[in-house]
This record gives structure tokens, sequence and C-alpha cells, in this order.
């Protein structure tokens, strides 16, 4: 448990409180995972950590399960929830997009790490 909560990045809030491993905003709703000094181990400074859905830190190569229906522009399905995607690649993405991969029936696409949880 973290003893002084930091306060919301977004607006400021200083009420935020713990969930799990996350830390909550009760006035914007923001959620977001304190980086706290040492705690990934051996990384080096500034390293980028991507976390999925739940928190868990996400590799290249790593495969992953999509926890929400997904919308495709210009297709007439969606993906599912439950859709497994293996060997995703992080990348620095526009617009939130931190995952590059192939998703069967779907192709090439870039996916949100709040999307999916770790397999």
């Amino acid at each position: 448990m973290i003893e002084n909560l930091p306060p919301c990045p977004k607006c400021s809030c200083e009420y935020t409180y713990e969930m799990n491993v996350m830390v909550v905003c009760p006035e914007c709703g923001h959620e977001w995972v304190p980086a706290e000094a040492g705690t990934e181990g051996g990384g080096l400074a500034g390293e980028r950590v991507v976390r999925d859905s739940v928190g868990n830190v996400l590799h290249d190569g790593d495969s992953v399960v999509v926890v929400k229906a997904l919308k495709v522009k210009g297709s007439p399905s969606a993906i599912r929830a439950g859709t497994k995607v293996r060997n995703i690649r992080l990348v620095d993405g526009v617009g939130g997009h931190d995952i590059d991969c192939k998703v069967d029936g779907f192709g090439a696409m870039q996916l949100k790490s709040s999307v999916v949880k770790k397999a």
C-alpha cells in the first residue's frame, strides 16, 4: 500500500485511492499505475513500460487476449472479446495505440494496451 498517494495527473485532485495496482481519481475517473523508482528492477531510466488492462507488464512477443469487443473500421464484423493475439510488438503509436499485431481474420492492426490482457 502506498502511504502518500499522488494527485491525479489529469485534474490534480488530491483525493485519489488505490484499486489493486492502480490509483484512481474519484473526480474525473482517470486510472493509472504510479511510477515508483526501482520497482521494475534492472530497467533503464526512462524506459517505457506498457501495461495491459489489469496492470501486467507487456513485452515484445507476448500473447494477449482482447477483453472487450472492438469495432473495426471498414469491416462489417468486430473483433470479439476473448480473441487471442500472438506475438505482439510494442510501438510508440499514434492516439494511444501501442501494440502492433496481426489478428486472425482481420490482418495487421494496432491495438491499445487498455483493451487487452496478457495470456
